[in-house]
């Protein structure tokens, strides 16, 4: 097939009639492999489809020189062009031949294949057989290979437990025999041991020979151990012949004489330790160790050791870290010298311990209790005589005097020892030190000075209080001497300014306070870590509708809880005595403004010159008692600033720390709430003092500056004046100049309170100031200005009650043709109606004149009957009279 087709691309240019005289051969070989039909069916006709291909582009080009068409194209006439083409496929008979050829030959390939097919199923069958009769044959071979093996390996099973059993009685027979034979060596030095008493020169050569100190020291151990039982036993027994008491007396030598050769070799063996310890030989050491560990677990080697350390015998090393700590002798103590001195020394403690440590891992077969003796031995001997001089407990009956520090200075010292200690404990127990509980012996240190740790910080807070008062009272002496020259009102107003309570010495009290509780949580920190975890679990709190406190377990500890209630309470106390003596001492200034304004009080019959000087005098007095008004209204500004100042302190600081005791919390603010109840009356009796103060000038200044002409022109006819009058004026004024300072002090029902009263008092002052006036129908209008004027500014109160007595008092406003048609329910019902109706009565007594209607009264009318009786509530009046003269001289 190949070569048929090699000639056939030879002669590709051959006629068709040549292509059909080709053979056609089709090789199984074709259809191997990757079979492909198109490439198949490509290989048959390719050889001839080429040149019928060519034929049809020769016939093409030879017609290119046909006419053109105008627009590029060529035409061909139909009749040229089908005479030309000849057949359309003349390949065709070739492909035919071709084909038929083909199929023939699959066919016969076919044919072929389906015979090999069938010899090969037939070869197969008999090879399949065979091959299971072969393997029928292996199964059973392979079953009695599984039996076999079976039984061997129950025979071998068996085989090995004989022989396990054979080994373990010769293990045990070799075991008894090692051990008789050591029995009968042990026997043999034990007799040794039970010669003379203290006769050691005739032991064997094992009990003198350097080399072998190890075997000789565990060998003297085991006949000690003999020794001991064996007499213990006796002594249980009751001897009943003589040999055992022969033998019981016998052991005793040996018991003494086996130690005395112990102690000669532990202590021969700690000579080579300390020698090979001077030198740095650690396998000497290690080697030495290992063999003491045998005596008393090598106690006396671990103590040794530790007992031998520089740090522990040397005198130097002692004062060295006295002079590091306190400094040289005879210079200031300070707590941030001894802070830095302690973390200093303690640092160097804690360098010098790790190297100790590595010489213990390397020399020590049980390093960790050599670690823990060491540590133990720091604490109790190094640390302990350098605490005992820096801490001498005050006595508390007789408190160390402030220019040396005072109590706080102890309390610092001990504080900052706790904590540099407690910080060297934590080191220690990184280096490591064992099962040695250092935090616990670290406390056991403090327990004494721990234990009056409480009065000594309520003590010192105590101190610290009173030195401050000292130094203030100290302080305004002086200023009181410097002010000699001023006159004597003018300088106890000085004074009292110097005396006024400071919200810096406040401050002053909750910082020493913050420090004390700083000291308590330092003092508890167990306690301390505990409050925290709380914090972290508070949302899983329960909160009772009670009291909304916390309520943990009662078995928490209490210490740190109880210890902050108590500083707690010193600060509520100091606080309360400061701001209850200063609002008293401000309470007293205005006493003063008033004793010296009751002094210059004279009579009505008094000459015009004596009237004068105590007129300057009253005005001297009215500028003290105003000073003294605002200096009480400061006080009470600083008081209520210092109040909320330490409220804030304890929600901040104070409340979380007294959560682990049920109900501390209550009661730590019912406490604060009756140490500033003191604080709370001072302030109330002092404003009582100063609504009388103000009183008291209003009531100056009406009296001076009101004249009888004010209500009572002169001309009656004359154009009304609708000014206030002078001393409407001038009382407006000074209220408006005196109350800016208790508008600035005083806060929420404090100040309404206040100016209540205040309202309350001005306007029963002024209805009885009236009442001392006569009017006329110009006076009427005059007053009505005055009493609009007091109302305008009695609004700036924000006080409904006051308002309402003023605006009562604004019905003046009506002309006075319309007082007869007057219903007053609203002025009958109130208290004070008695003096408003006198006042009406004066202004205008025709007020009351019987209603015309009388027959048809509304629910504001007044019937006769009660026209009558209101009558004669005022005999001296009628109500057409003439006006009521008071007798007051202008």
């Amino acid at each position: 097939m190949k070569g048929s087709r090699d000639g056939t691309k030879k002669d590709r240019d051959s006629k068709s009639s040549s292509v059909n005289s080709l053979p056609l051969i089709l090789d199984i070989e074709d259809f191997k492999g990757d079979f492909s039909f198109d490439g198949l069916f490509g290989n048959l006709v390719n050889e001839l489809l080429p040149s019928f291909q060519e034929e049809e582009d020769d016939s093409s080009e030879a017609h290119a020189g046909n006419d053109i068409l105008p627009n590029g194209t060529s035409r061909i006439p139909y009749d040229a062009s089908k005479s030309a083409q000849g057949p359309l496929f003349p390949e065709v008979d070739a492909l035919l031949s071709l084909f038929k050829d083909s199929c023939r030959e699959l066919v016969d390939l076919q044919q072929q294949i389906d015979g090999k097919l069938y010899n090969l199923k037939k070869e197969v069958s008999i090879q399949d057989s065979k091959h299971r009769k072969t393997l029928a044959e292996l199964e059973k071979g392979v079953d009695g290979l599984f039996d076999s093996f079976a039984r061997l390996d129950s025979r071998i099973s068996s085989v090995g437990q004989t022989a396990a059993k054979i080994g373990d009685h010769l293990q045990s027979a070799d075991a008894q025999r090692e051990t008789a034979s050591q029995t009968i060596e042990l026997i043999k030095y034990l007799m040794e041991f039970n010669g003379s008493p203290g006769d050691l020169m005739e032991l064997s050569a094992l009990f003198s020979d350097d080399s072998r100190v190890a075997e000789a020291a565990s060998i003297a151990q085991k006949l000690r151990s003999f020794a001991e039982e064996d007499i213990g036993r006796q002594g249980i027994a009751v001897p009943s012949v003589v040999e055992n008491a022969t033998a019981s007396r016998g052991l005793e030598v040996a018991v003494a004489n086996l130690q005395d050769y112990c102690n000669e070799l532990e202590n021969r063996l700690l000579s080579r330790f300390d020698a090979a310890s001077q030198r740095r030989e650690l396998s000497t050491m290690s080697e030495c160790a290992k063999i003491l560990s045998q005596f008393n677990r090598g106690t006396s080697a671990m103590q040794h050791y530790v007992a031998t350390r520089p740090m522990f015998i040397d005198v130097e090393v002692m004062n060295a870290d006295t002079r590091l700590v306190l400094g040289d002798q005879g210079s200031q103590v300070s707590p941030s010298n001894v802070a830095r001195g302690l973390s200093s020394l303690y640092r160097e403690i804690t360098d010098t311990v790790r190297k100790e440590a590595a010489t213990i891992m390397a020399v020590f077969p049980s390093p960790n209790d050599v670690m823990a003796i060491l540590v133990q031995r720091v604490l109790e001997q190094r640390v302990t005589g350098l605490l005992d001089k820096l801490l001498v407990k005050p006595s508390l009956v007789n408190l160390p005097p402030m220019e040396e520090g005072g109590l706080l200075l102890y309390l610092r010292m001990l504080a900052v020892a706790y904590e540099k200690t407690q910080e060297l404990a934590r080191d220690l127990r990184a280096v490591g030190c064992g099962d040695l509980d250092v935090e616990g012996l670290t406390e056991s240190l403090f327990l004494a000075h721990k234990d009056e740790y409480p009065e000594h910080e309520q003590a010192s807070l105590g101190q610290l209080y009173q030195a401050k008062m000292e130094e203030m009272r100290a302080e305004n002496q002086h200023l009181s001497e410097s002010s000699g020259t001023i006159g004597r009102s003018k300088g106890a107003s000085v004074a009292s300014s110097h005396q006024q309570i400071s919200v810096t010495v406040v401050t002053e009290f909750v910082r020493w306070n913050e420090e004390a509780i700083s000291r308590c949580t330092l003092f508890s920190p167990q306690e301390v870590l505990m409050l925290g975890l709380l914090e972290i679990l508070s949302p899983c709190l329960v909160v009772t509708d009670k009291d909304y406190f916390w309520h943990f377990p009662r078995d928490l500890p209490s210490t740190l809880a109880t210890n902050v209630k108590s500083v707690f309470t010193c600060l509520l106390d100091q606080v309360s005595q400061y701001i209850t003596e200063g609002l008293e001492r401000a309470r007293e200034s205005l006493n003063e403004a008033a004793a010296l304004r009751e002094r210059f009080m004279l009579s009505t019959i008094v000459s015009r010159r004596v009237a004068a000087a105590a007129a300057s005098a009253a005005e001297a007095a009215a500028a003290a008692g105003e000073s003294s008004f605002r200096s009480f209204m400061v006080a009470v500004q600083r008081c209520a600033s210092s109040v909320a100042i330490v409220q804030q302190y304890f929600a901040n600081s104070i409340s979380r720390l007294l959560l682990p005791v049920d109900g501390a919390h209550a009661a730590s603010c019912e406490e604060m709430a009756t140490a500033m109840s003191s604080a709370e009356t001072a302030a109330y009796k002092g404003l009582q003092k100063c609504i009388e103060t103000v009183m008291a000038e209003v009531d100056r200044l009406l009296s001076a500056e009101q004249k009888a002409t004010d209500y009572r022109l002169p001309d009656d006819g004359i154009a009304p004046d609708h000014r206030p009058t002078t001393a409407c004026t001038r009382v407006v004024a000074y209220l408006s100049r005196v109350l800016e300072a208790a508008f600035t002090a005083l806060e929420g029902l404090n100040k309404q309170a206040f100016l209540t009263e205040l309202g309350n008092q001005l306007h029963k002052g002024l209805l009885n100031h009236w009442q001392k006036f006569t009017f006329n129908p110009s006076g009427g209008l005059r007053l009505k200005r005055d009493i609009t004027e007091y109302g305008e500014f009695v609004r700036s109160f924000n006080a409904p009650t006051v308002d309402e007595k003023f605006e009562l008092l604004g019905m003046f406003q009506m002309e006075p043709s319309h007082f007869s048609k007057l219903t007053l329910p609203t002025i009958f019902l109130s208290p004070v109606w008695p003096m408003f109706l006198s006042l009406l009565l004066k202004v205008s007594p025709a007020c009351l004149k019987v209603p015309p209607a009388f027959g048809k009264m509304h629910k504001g009318s007044f019937s006769s009957e009660m026209t009558t009786k209101l009558q004669n509530s005022r005999p001296n009046s009628a109500p057409c009279g003439p006006p009521v003269n008071t007798g007051i001289a202008c």
